[in-house]
């Protein structure tokens, strides 16, 4: 088996367990492997291949893998999840919300949630009303 080919191999390797671990740290040394491959595919001796091999791995740390990390961050911050879903939502109230007696009630996707309003207005059971925040299990809305 020539060398290349185990510079192949390890490559493959590192993209497989960037595949399963998907932090973009193994990726760094598969490049690193990749360009020593090439390096001794096209002749060069051990000492240039290990010192391809780290230079690539070092370079695509610092400055490949922080911009993949910056995209792939920026997507996941957009995405609301578990309550915080709620707002924007409607709702239907099913209890009365009325500041002064401190009650209220609306259902939503099936789950009901305490309510208050927000401009401490009367809502009529049965109408239909915006989420507009979430403070713990209480919700505000607004007509």
């Amino acid at each position: 088996m020539e060398v290349y080919q185990i510079w192949l191999i390890a490559a493959i390797v590192l993209v497989i367990v960037e595949i399963c671990t998907a932090g973009f740290g193994s990726i760094c040394f598969a490049f690193g492997a990749g360009f020593s491959a090439l390096t001794s595919y096209l002749g060069g001796n051990y000492v240039w291949q290990i010192l391809v091999f780290a230079i690539v791995s070092l370079l695509t740390f610092i400055f490949l893998r922080p911009v993949v990390i910056r995209f792939l961050d920026r997507n996941s911050k957009d995405v609301k999840t578990n309550a915080d879903a709620l707002i924007g939502r409607k709702a239907i109230v099913s209890e009365t919300i009325d500041h002064a007696t401190h009650t209220g009630r609306v259902a939503v996707d099936g789950d009901d949630w305490k309510a208050v309003a927000e401009d401490d207005a009367v809502i009529e059971k049965g109408e239909e009303v915006t989420i507009v925040a979430r403070e713990s299990i209480i919700v505000t809305v607004k007509k």
